[in-house]
């Protein structure tokens, strides 16, 4: 089992190995790996590989309040695992089934590497924030700084970007201790655990990444939440669900029943949000995570004090979008995905991101997801009235630094 550190998300090192994987040739003994898994084992259970984050709710509680059998099919423990490295690689090999992953490196795995996988549903919105030292209390003091970020393929890498260009200031990606200009703020790529210390110690002056570690530098005094990334981007997924296309195509009524549980977990969540938080935390009767159960209630069930602070500090702009801390809605919207993948071809990306450029963002929406069995899932909880979504499954996306 894991300790505390076992919540990060790829150091350099990580992310470099997954740079190799996620490459057309780095991948195929993964693959090979995957088929022979599929044909030795067609009736595979659920296997879920999860980070101990909030982002892992919905797979979580599903798990928890025995949702996978009440729909007739076996479900595993699910598997805690180190990073996003071990997240992709349990998955490209076949060891597990189901993943949350960060929806840009969705996009990665699937045009990069070709891994024949497709998002089935969002796993959860929001979620996410920039945190930086109590000093700080202006985005433009972030010059000449460094700013720290899970993943380059992740939805905090493509907000940062944008609220720093917004703002006058230029993301770059430089060697620990090189100069900076006044204007420039280096992009760092750490583990989440290692984030609040990091600010603690002034290795850094913010971060952005998912939740509960925004809350948890604010339970430890380290740092103050500077800006929620649902405030910029309004109901942005973060992590999504992603499946085997060998699953979806060779057991559609299995894939449609781990849909159908994922589906109602999230319902369940935004009935029983603190219920939630107690169980997903260390003194839950699982285990799943090793936070305090105050720390995520904050992100899951946070008081109108906490709503009323945040709009007083800055950190929500927006308060006619009444948007929740973290929230549970798994329509995956193609304008979205769209609008993800223009954003992408403008960000900023250390590694291999040429295969980018032949992106089309309407085309890329139609591929990568596969809807079917999420319309499914939601239209037997109640429709999209359920989650609060337009009857016509559209929206337009907000954007708004």
């Amino acid at each position: 089992m894991c300790m505390d550190d076992c919540c990060s998300t790829p150091s350099r090192r990580d992310f470099l190995k997954l740079s190799a994987m996620l490459t057309a040739a780095g991948a195929l003994p993964l693959l090979s790996s995957l088929q022979a898994r599929a044909a030795a084992e067609p009736d595979a259970p659920v296997r879920i590989g999860y980070l101990p984050i909030t982002d892992a709710t919905p797979l979580l509680v599903a798990h928890n309040n025995g949702l996978f059998e009440a729909e007739g099919i076996k479900a595993e423990r699910p598997v805690l695992l180190r990073s996003w490295a071990q997240v992709i690689e349990a998955f490209i090999s076949g060891q597990v089934n189901v993943i949350h992953l960060l929806s840009p490196m969705t996009v990665w795995a699937r045009y990069g590497s070709k891994v024949p996988a497709k998002v089935v549903a969002w796993n959860h919105v929001g979620g996410s924030g920039l945190t930086v030292a109590p000093d700080i209390s202006d985005m433009q003091q972030l010059g000449g700084k460094t700013v720290a970020i899970p993943f380059w393929y992740s939805i905090h890498n493509v907000v940062l970007q944008q609220m720093l260009n917004d703002n006058g200031l230029k993301p770059v990606s430089k060697p620990a201790g090189a100069q900076l200009a006044d204007n420039e703020v280096n992009l760092l790529v750490l583990p989440p655990s290692d984030m609040p210390p990091a600010l603690a110690s002034k290795r850094i002056a913010g971060y952005i990444v998912a939740e509960p570690f925004n809350a948890l530098a604010e339970h430890l005094k380290v740092g103050r939440v500077q800006r929620f990334t649902g405030d910029v981007w309004r109901n942005h997924a973060c992590c999504v669900v992603f499946m085997h296309e060998h699953d979806l195509n060779n057991r559609p009524e299995w894939s449609q029943k781990v849909v159908n549980a994922i589906v109602k977990a999230q319902q369940w969540t935004r009935e029983h949000r603190a219920e939630a938080a107690a169980l997903l935390s260390k003194a839950g009767p699982n285990k799943y995570t090793p936070h305090e159960p105050a720390v995520l209630a904050k992100v899951l069930a946070p008081s109108a004090e906490d709503r009323a602070g945040y709009i007083a500090s800055g950190a929500i702009q927006h308060q006619q979008w009444d948007e929740k801390r973290i929230d549970f809605q798994p329509y995956p919207f193609p304008s979205y995905t769209e609008e993800l993948v223009k954003r992408l071809k403008n960000t900023l990306i250390e590694g291999e991101s040429g295969f980018l450029a032949s992106l089309d963002p309407a085309q890329t929406a139609r591929d990568l997801v596969d809807e079917r069995f999420v319309r499914k899932a939601i239209e037997a909880v109640g429709g999209p009235a359920a989650f609060g979504i337009a009857e016509n499954f559209q929206r337009s996306e907000e954007f708004a630094v």
